[in-house]
């Protein structure tokens, strides 16, 4: 069991305030994660595409301060202080002092923002908290010369975006990137996320993720509060064995290419997860009549014109439509024709697979 605790971390010499820097992006998971244990810990194993357009900007500014007793923080988001926001940051930085003790020396002022509308069925908390570990990682990299071999500094970061968020740990890696122990993909843990973009087709490595923002509200049920559900769940043991064997037929297509079984896995899983809320007790229902209508329109457009487009969902209202590159025109002219009068204030975001999260200061 892999151990980051380090009580040698503190700061015994003087420095000048430093300011820290990270992008990073948000993740669609194509096999989904959903139901956890432990400190953060999956049910079954996902996998999903590292996204583009869809990111969070994170900036630490650190400074030194004469007493080390507990975290001090200003938490700026969009611009603007969010108490509710920075309640929830200062628990998490409180809860892995025990990885970095040198936090307690600090005074931190974090300013983040994203580039999509924030709880609305995107995975915001898995941008957000892997940009602030990133950061985090940085910081002890800057004050104590550690870190320095990438996949290190990457390991350690998805493990401490873990704990802030599951799904986060997933977002510090290019392409794509799988989480979860299974039998499916050599080196897979639960306790971080391990790169695999160099193990499928180079069809995936340039597919396009298109999201409908049907609804841009806050979700009524938190991500959180519906894993909590699935310990209550008559379905989710069977789930959790269903995912496992769907993961090893996704990697089977990840790696042929095969783009049918891709999309069938793909829309399969994201039905699966949404039945799963249908199902817990008590139930609820994230998609709207307009997250129905365009799964059927997107359904249709297929059937009719044999073009690979699919979709698949998080956990809320908003569709992301799975297709290559090479079909990308006819895509874009159906999504503006019959997509676009479904979504809130005709909005949507054209995003695809991407290289990762990058440090900009």
């Amino acid at each position: 069991m892999r151990d980051y605790s380090n009580p040698d971390l503190l700061i015994t010499e003087d420095f000048e305030t430093q300011e820290i820097g990270w992008q990073s992006p948000s993740n669609i998971a194509i096999i989904k994660y959903w139901g956890k244990h432990g400190v953060q810990l999956p049910r079954n194993p996902s996998i999903s595409f590292t996204l583009s357009a869809a990111h969070t900007r994170t900036e630490v500014t650190y400074h030194p301060k004469s007493t080390a007793d507990k975290i001090e923080l200003e938490f700026y988001f969009e611009g603007k202080q969010n108490p509710a926001f920075s309640k929830k940051i200062e628990a998490f930085l409180t809860s892995i002092l025990d990885i970095f003790p040198f936090l307690s020396q600090l005074k931190l002022v974090v300013h983040s923002s994203n580039s999509f509308p924030h709880s609305a069925g995107i995975a915001s908390s898995a941008s957000a908290m892997s940009a602030l570990s990133l950061c985090l990682c940085s910081m002890e990299q800057e004050l104590f010369k550690t870190l320095s071999d990438r996949n290190e500094f990457l390991e350690k970061a998805s493990y401490i975006s873990r704990l802030g968020s599951g799904s986060a740990c997933r977002s510090v890696y290019p392409t794509m990137a799988a989480w979860g122990a299974t039998s499916h993909l050599a080196d897979t843990s639960d306790l971080y996320a391990v790169e695999c973009g160099d193990q499928i087709h180079d069809v995936f490595k340039t597919y396009h993720d298109d999201i409908l923002f049907i609804s841009k509200k806050e979700k009524s049920v938190s991500s959180r509060a519906g894993h909590a559900l699935m310990e209550g769940n008559p379905y989710a043991a069977p789930r959790y064995q269903q995912a496992n064997d769907r993961f090893g037929l996704l990697m089977t297509a990840l790696k042929t290419g095969d783009i049918a079984a891709f999309g069938e896995l793909a829309e399969q899983e994201a039905l699966t997860l949404h039945a799963l809320m249908m199902t817990s007790n008590p139930a609820y229902i994230l998609m709207t009549p307009n997250s129905m209508e365009a799964i059927a329109r997107v359904q249709n457009f297929r059937k009719t014109t044999d073009i690979p487009l699919y979709f698949t969902l998080d956990a809320g209202p908003n569709l992301h439509l799975l297709y290559p590159h090479s079909v990308k025109e006819p895509v874009a002219k159906f999504i503006k024709e019959q997509l676009v009068e479904l979504c809130e204030d005709g909005g949507f975001l054209e995003d695809a697979v991407g290289e990762g999260a990058f440090r900009y200061l």
